[in-house]
């Protein structure tokens, strides 16, 4: 029986790449685009924006550094978080439920 030479080891190797190429164009590409979006966002932070942290909390931001944002969450409530702890701008179709009075 002829053992297989340089080719054959070549040859088994081809499905390693394709798979790896796969896994490139399907998961980690998509990945590193949403993180650079995300940190662009991040990046672009203004007071008044209106945000949701990663924990849940709707708020306006009233101040900003570096590292830390101040989230004002209801009327004289004021909480300082980590910049990278805010997840998504506040968008209309996320807004609270209101409360009915009565």
């Amino acid at each position: 029986m002829p053992s297989a030479g340089a080719g054959g080891s070549i040859a088994s190797f081809i499905p390693l790449v394709l798979i790896f190429v796969v896994f490139y164009f399907l998961l980690i590409r998509p990945q590193q685009k949403q993180a650079k979006e995300h940190q662009q966002f991040l990046n672009d932070l203004k007071t008044g924006n209106k945000v949701i942290t990663k924990g849940g909390l709707h708020g306006t931001i009233t101040g900003l550094t570096d590292t830390v944002v101040t989230l004002e969450i209801a009327q004289d409530v004021k909480v300082k978080i980590s910049r990278s702890a805010i997840a998504s701008p506040e968008s209309a179709n996320t807004t609270a439920p209101v409360k009915a009075k009565g």
